[in-house]
């Protein structure tokens, strides 16, 4: 099978991934193997390519929004970021296995879905349907599931006033996730063509600052600069997720400014099962409009510098010929 690694993290200039031929994987005691279809480009894995993500393997396969089917069965399903988690320890039994400090993860820990077959636990993956094209699957399994996260993370007050920084893959769907629970939605972005995107979707506003004070925000580009100007647009009380894996460093905070009043600054790591199977049954349910930009398989670097030049409209998908 052809599968795309990462030969030597770096600037995508230097071209950190390479398309190689391998053998297809052969799956494990309790796993599947997957034939891929489609799977999304996230942030992460872009994180991963340049070494923002320190590789916990050489010459890893990226992807976690890989859809496919399972060989054997053709059972259609979804393979996302969390992997495989211990269930034994505090974190688990607690029904936060996002925390547990053994888990693994799809495209770091193991080979992901930038490859014509990956191979996954069977506990791990999510059942999909089989009328929906796979290229509008595929971002929910990590943009859709880490926005909805980061959404509870948030806080946000029944018709409350919502900032979002940055407004990629994971911000579009949150938005209307939001937008459909009755908040105003404020998105705050430097790209002309996100913030035509926002305002299509449902924005209140989409430029460079909140125009009112809000209730709750969500961090999701991966810039700490942002911090405290979104920590400072917060109404009393206020909260602000983060909703990366990555960021970059935070500058010193003004306590009178950015978090007094009691305005609360949280973190967002990684996800559970329970909220993967949260939010695709209420994505499945209500569908929201997934926009995505599609890029053929062997165009993988291309589609990860364009994600990191910020030209990438809505979700990158990587689609098989």
């Amino acid at each position: 099978m052809r599968a795309w690694v990462v030969a030597e993290p770096g600037p995508m200039a230097t071209r950190p991934l390479e398309l190689v031929e391998r053998d297809v994987p052969e799956p494990g005691p309790g796993e599947v193997l997957v034939r891929v279809e489609a799977c999304g480009v996230c942030r992460t894995d872009l994180h991963l390519a340049e070494g923002d993500l320190p590789p916990r393997r050489p010459r890893t396969t990226p992807g976690h929004q890989a859809v496919g089917r399972v060989e054997g069965t053709n059972e259609r399903v979804g393979v996302a970021w969390l992997r495989s988690t211990c269930g034994k320890c505090r974190y688990c039994l607690r029904g936060m296995e996002n925390l547990c400090p053994h888990s693994a993860y799809t495209g770091w820990d193991a080979d992901g879905g930038y490859a014509g077959y990956l191979v996954a636990p069977r506990d791990y993956v999510y059942p999909l349907p089989e009328d929906v094209p796979a290229e509008r699957l595929a971002p929910l399994l990590c943009a859709g599931i880490i926005g909805y996260r980061a959404l509870l993370r948030c806080d946000l007050p029944p018709g409350g006033r919502l900032g979002i920084y940055g407004f990629g893959a994971s911000a579009h769907l949150t938005a209307q996730a939001a937008i459909a629970q009755g908040a105003v939605v404020h998105a705050v972005t430097r790209s002309a063509a996100s913030r035509a995107l926002a305002l299509e979707l449902g924005a209140a506003s989409a430029g460079d600052i909140p125009p009112e004070p809000l209730d709750s925000a969500i961090l999701f580009a991966p810039v700490g600069t942002l911090v405290p100007p979104a920590l400072e647009a917060l109404d009393r009380g206020g909260t602000l997720a983060i909703a990366g894996i990555h960021l970059t460093d935070v500058p010193v905070l003004d306590y009178e400014r950015h978090l007094f009043q009691e305005r609360t600054l949280r973190s967002v790591t990684a996800n559970t099962r329970a909220d993967g199977r949260a939010y695709l049954e209420l994505a499945l349910a209500h569908p929201p409009r997934v926009t995505t930009t599609l890029y053929p398989f062997e165009e993988a670097d291309r589609a990860l510098t364009d994600l990191a030049n910020d030209q990438v409209s809505g979700a990158a998908v990587l689609v098989m010929s």
